[in-house]
């Protein structure tokens, strides 16, 4: 018999777990939850206290007949899951399917792998925390009221296959809301004024800028003109000392945000990578709120700034978690040992461990110092004044291993460095005066980074919630990360020099975005319909009043389903009420105006495939009434902001564009955007070409050019079986076949050479698993 059974959820971190226990112990995974609420039916039971209705999937169960076995064998079984509630919710389902004794059932948490973490856990083993079961219990069960309750609305009012989440759908309304601020926005225009001085040696320069913007040409010109004869004095000189502080060590959110910014990772790369150095006893645990370090881990960040940097280097900060409620691991994200200056694994790994390991080390380093110099400049006979600030580093402290990045819309333009060294009623020689128009900046649009931050500032989500939350919307296709072409603008330039006034027009590119979250017309028009008719669960306090009530149940302050019953007295109402709504139009639906070719009403709404014009109206009674016409929108066009002008053009399409081998060339727009057709191939119309400009020659160059890749792609086909293939793939030859694609065995050496007989042996072989399949976009039910 085996004495002790070790249930963790993932393969990888009971491969770290068994390094550390002996012989007595086996360690096996349960591959996450080994059961769930049925993937597609309702399954919890309303009448009878929203009690959940559970099953094991078709593809756990050969794993829990295997875990029963061995659970049955072992004198004691540990539930090693992790220490937040979902981890909890997996030991609770696995004791309740095993059928567990609780005489011999031990629940075991650790936040970081270590042999140290891992012995002191079995020393100090606890039961299950039922209160953090029910908290995750509350979680499921309302977010599979509200999709389900929800969804069958959005088909019947907006589009079929629809879904809504209710913390997704509030991210998309964050999202939507942010996207109509920047339509909204109206930039304007003042001028920055630089001034560019010779001190009195004859070679030092110094430039300063004037107190305050200048609104107008007028005004600018009236200022240079009283500028032309003045005199420049420097009138005062200020110095004062300034320290800054380190940044707390990460918690989930911060490392999202700041694996973003440096790395470049998306929220769910840097969970997913973190997740491998946790799981590799590498790191401590990776969804957590708090900002707390043990006693252990500031010890030895003290011994390795001590050693590193010196004594003067050293300053210990005790961190506190601001956040309500913190409910997820009780330590910050720190490395497992902090000597450890680097570890094996991936690229990835490496930045992310190395990020995590000179955030925790600079979090215990002295302030940085520096002095800040202000030089005003006095201008004769007038009250504005030209200002110089500069920064002098004087001590780099924290600065010497780390320095935090900034979102764009916390940026603040660049002081002035270094500046020379001036004395009082220095009388300056004037160079030149610039006066450039700059625009006040619209909002910018999210990134991953910055929505976790909104999220986790409304109190919206929780550290395990963020990056699942990002990815679905975008799953969803209500949002998008995506680029947007900046728009070209003319900006003034006013300059004196030499007494003389000259003023210049340049150009510059203003609003161009690169990876950011842009919401879809479908995520606009869903959003809406939700905010107007389900006002109360795309609000942000209930939102956030839902969370803490989640965290109330975790701490044994309130009864799980009296936390649903709340909810769903207030929201089953509003769903029957709505359901029983009828609209005029679709919802989403905007009429433009009127087709003057031929009097009929032009309307753009969301389509079966996405967002359509249509032209002319249904007329259901009279059947001999022409149908409506309908063409897709194009690509970066939004049924919000079309003009009808631009949605007539669309009809022009599909266009026939000439002949190319005595066939027609022909542009159109389909679902996936703009194409070409000819011998019947499609051809995909690149970004920056249109379908509506295109010329013959255009398209004859991309058509020549999808042949010679589709050559290249083509290592050999069958004329007696035209489904199957060898095809060349971005990891080397593989077989194509019905669309599937089967790997091609390294004992193969010639591909090209494959027989059909040879080939559909690999394929028959593979079985029912081939090495890939074409995915399909599933929809949450």
């Amino acid at each position: 018999m085996q004495k002790n059974l070790v249930i963790v959820e993932s393969p990888a971190k009971a491969k770290t777990i068994e390094k550390f226990l002996g012989k007595d112990f086996k360690v096996m995974s349960s591959y996450g939850h080994i059961r769930d609420l049925k993937a597609k039916e309702f399954s919890v039971e309303i009448e009878n206290n929203y009690t959940p209705q559970y099953v094991i999937p078709d593809e756990k169960k050969k794993l829990v007949a295997e875990l029963n076995a061995a659970a049955k064998k072992a004198e004691t079984v540990w539930l090693a899951s992790d220490e937040d509630r979902e981890g909890e919710a997996i030991s609770w389902h696995l004791s309740e399917v095993l059928k567990l004794q609780p005489e011999k059932t031990k629940r075991i948490v650790f936040h970081e792998i270590t042999k140290n973490a891992i012995l002191h856990a079995i020393e100090t083993p606890r039961s299950i925390d039922i209160h953090l079961v029910d908290a995750q219990q509350a979680r499921r069960v309302l977010d599979r009221i509200v999709g389900f309750e929800l969804s069958p609305i959005l088909w019947r009012k907006v589009k079929p296959a629809l879904s809504a989440g209710r913390v997704q759908s509030v991210a998309v309304r964050l999202i939507v809301e942010r996207e109509r601020e920047i339509n909204d926005f109206v930039s304007e225009a003042s001028f920055r004024v630089i001034a560019g001085f010779t001190l009195p040696d004859g070679s030092t320069l110094l430039k300063a800028e004037l107190n305050r913007r200048l609104q107008t040409k007028e005004e600018v010109n009236a200022f240079l003109e009283s500028c032309r004869n003045a005199s420049f004095t420097i009138d005062d000189i200020t110095k004062k000392p300034v320290k800054k502080s380190p940044a707390p060590p990460f918690t989930t959110s911060t490392l999202q945000q700041e694996a973003a910014r440096k790395l470049g990772y998306s929220v769910s790369q840097t969970m997913m990578v973190a997740q491998r150095l946790y799981e590799s006893g590498l790191i401590t645990y990776m969804r957590t709120d708090s900002v707390n370090l043990s006693d252990l881990a500031l010890g030895t960040a003290k011994e390795t700034i001590l050693e590193t940097y010196g004594q003067k280097y050293h300053k210990a900060r005790k961190y506190t978690t601001k956040s309500k409620g913190a409910q997820e691991a009780h330590e910050a994200i720190r490395p497992t040992y902090i000597s450890h200056t680097e570890i094996s694994g991936t690229a990835q790994e490496k930045k992310l461990y190395e990020l995590i390991r000179k955030r925790t080390i600079a979090c215990q380093m002295a302030d940085a110092e520096l002095e800040r110099t202000t030089i005003s400049v006095d201008i004769s006979g007038k009250k504005e004044k030209f200002t110089a600030v500069g920064e002098v580093l004087t001590f780099d402290g924290f600065l010497q291993v780390y320095r935090e990045s900034v979102d764009e819309e916390h940026e603040k333009e660049q002081e002035n460095g270094l500046l020379p060294a001036v004395n009082l009623h220095d009388v300056l020689a004037l160079n030149d005066i610039v006066a450039t128009e700059r625009f006040t900046q619209r909002p910018p649009r999210y990134t991953e980074a910055s929505l976790v931050r909104r999220m986790e500032e409304l109190g919206i989500g929780r550290p395990s919630t963020y990056a699942p939350t990002i990815q679905t919307i975008q799953n969803r296709e209500y949002v998008e990360k995506g680029d947007r072409e900046g728009v070209e603008r003319q900006y003034t330039m006013i300059t004196l020099a030499n007494g003389i006034i000259r003023e210049t027009r340049k150009q510059e590119i203003a609003g161009a975005d690169r990876n950011k979250l842009i919401p879809s017309d479908i995520g606009m028009v869903v959003n809406d319909f939700l905010t107007m008719y389900f006002p109360h669960v795309l609000d942000y306090n209930f939102t956030a009043t839902v969370e803490k009530g989640f965290d109330a149940i975790a701490d044994g302050e309130m009864n799980w389903t009296d936390v649903i019953d709340h909810f769903y007295t207030i929201f089953h109402p509003i769903v029957e009420t709505v359901s029983a709504v009828k609209t005029e139009h679709k919802v989403g639906e905007r009429e433009l105006g009127i087709d003057p070719k031929t009097g009929n009403p032009v309307f753009v709404k969301i389509g079966r495939f996405g967002p359509v014009v249509q032209l002319g109206a249904a007329n259901p009674e009279d059947k001999t009434s022409p149908k409506p016409q309908f063409a897709s929108l194009m690509k970066g066009q939004s049924i919000e902001t079309i003009t009808l002008e631009e949605a007539l053009k669309l009809f022009d399409l599909p266009r026939t564009l000439g002949e190319y081998e005595g066939k027609n060339v022909v542009a159109a727009v389909g679902r996936f955007g703009p194409f070409l057709r000819h011998d019947n191939k499609f051809t995909s119309i690149p970004k920056g070409m249109n379908p509506l400009t295109i010329t013959l020659d255009e398209a004859i160059l991309l058509i020549d050019e999808k042949r010679q890749k589709d050559e290249k792609r083509h290592i050999k086909t069958f004329d007696e079986d035209p489904e199957l293939g060898i095809m060349n793939g971005r990891f080397g030859p593989y077989i194509a076949y019905k669309g599937s694609n089967y790997k091609i065995p390294k004992t193969v050496k010639s591909p090209e050479a494959l027989t059909l007989e040879e080939a559909m042996k690999i394929v028959s072989s593979a079985g029912e698993k081939p090495a890939s399949k074409k995915k399909k976009s599933t929809k949450k039910s």
